[in-house]
């Protein structure tokens, strides 16, 4: 069976909750938070493809750094550019992102998450 792995920021209700959900459906995760330890773009790209969505489908366009990196379409239709902002600036990754396996989901609603456990 494969490992859980949620990608987490504690402030956030929508990622608490995703993780008390896993604690309720008693799966073994490990939580990585990923604004104390950002994804490498190659990590990005590996969720990106489990998500199946393209790189600016899953950032934060209401976050701060993005607003102030004011990006460009060029920019925002280049994933592997898009990886490495992303891995620099964390905060515009949507969260939180649960995977399992060669699947992935944004706990957006949080339950969201059990179609792939």
């Amino acid at each position: 069976m494969s490992k859980v792995i949620i990608y987490h920021n504690p402030r956030w209700g929508k990622s608490r909750n995703s993780v008390g959900i896993l604690d309720e459906q008693k799966i073994d995760y490990e939580i990585r938070k990923y604004l104390e330890s950002p994804p490498s773009p190659f990590e990005l790209k590996e969720i990106s493809r489990k998500l199946n969505l393209k790189a600016k489908e899953f950032i934060r366009k209401g976050e701060e750094d993005y607003k102030i990196l004011n990006l460009s379409g060029d920019q925002l239709n280049n994933d592997e550019a898009m990886f490495k902002i992303m891995s620099e600036f964390p905060k515009i990754i949507e969260r939180p992102i649960v995977i399992k396996g060669d699947k992935a989901c944004i706990g957006r609603p949080p339950e969201n998450i059990l179609e792939i456990l």
